[in-house]
């Protein structure tokens, strides 16, 4: 069977620049598995279970590794589930790059590059 690495987050791995790419394909095959909506009205029970539901899936795919990032009481759930099954779990870094632009008529726009660096291990 291939090495997988899954996307679990809301950022399609079509739209990932070529060195976040490459940076995965290292570990494995890139699936996009995305981020469910997490309703914001429920509780930590509900959460986990979402999070138990999930997870069949994920671990069908026998993942080499996950990169888990979204809401922060599931990625937290799902990265705690994951590693006691020894799964590594990613999140992706990047440095961030800001330019200010004064438009014509005064006003300001910032705008904000996020450059991909590595992939960390939670």
């Amino acid at each position: 069977m291939d090495k997988v690495f899954i996307n679990h987050t809301n950022h399609p791995s079509a739209k990932w620049s070529v060195e976040q790419k490459n940076a995965a394909e290292k570990i494995g095959k890139i699936v996009d598995m995305p981020f469910p909506e997490v309703p914001p009205n429920i509780d930590t029970a509900a959460v986990h279970e979402m999070v138990l539901n999930q997870l069949q899936d994920i671990l069908k795919l026998n993942p080499a590794a996950v990169l888990c990032q979204g809401e922060f009481n599931y990625t937290v759930a799902m990265a705690e589930e994951l590693k006691k099954r020894g799964i590594p779990v990613m999140a992706a870094t990047s440095e961030r790059v800001v330019s200010e632009i004064t438009e014509s008529d005064g006003s300001t726009k910032r705008v904000s590059v996020f450059n991909f660096v590595r992939f960390r291990e939670y």
